[in-house]
């Protein structure tokens, strides 16, 4: 069973930082793309940042400059560096990755359960 474990979410004022980490842990072969998505109450998901398994990052345009996504391929985790933090970062992040199981012919979306991130004015 696969599974991905998210930590470090919070209450922070603006400004201010906080860091995001997720491990993957159970029977893995490999693992793709790993990334933090983040849903704000009456909005949609929406893709803050991805790492490719080579080291290749995508950000989204409001979190340019602010948010450094980052990766330890031995360790099967991501790290989400957030600085500079506003208001309108307020929202559930969810850990994804496309994680390869042993036992299955292809990899396979899996998802964490959240970890809120509230920041104040």
């Amino acid at each position: 069973q696969v599974q991905l474990a998210e930590s470090g979410g919070g209450l922070v004022q603006a400004g201010g930082s906080l860091n995001l980490s997720c491990a993957a842990s159970g029977s893995i072969v490999s693992i793709n793309a790993m990334g933090w998505y983040r849903q704000a109450p009456g909005a949609q998901r929406e893709l803050v940042a991805a790492i490719t398994s080579g080291g290749s990052t995508n950000y989204a345009t409001s979190v340019k400059g602010r948010f450094t996504i980052s990766r330890d391929t031995t360790k099967n985790t991501v790290n989400l560096q957030m600085n500079s933090l506003k208001p309108e970062d307020t929202a559930v992040y969810y850990c994804n990755a496309d994680i390869w199981p042993r036992g299955r012919y292809t990899s396979l979306p899996y998802w964490g359960q959240g970890t809120q991130v509230t920041v104040s004015s």
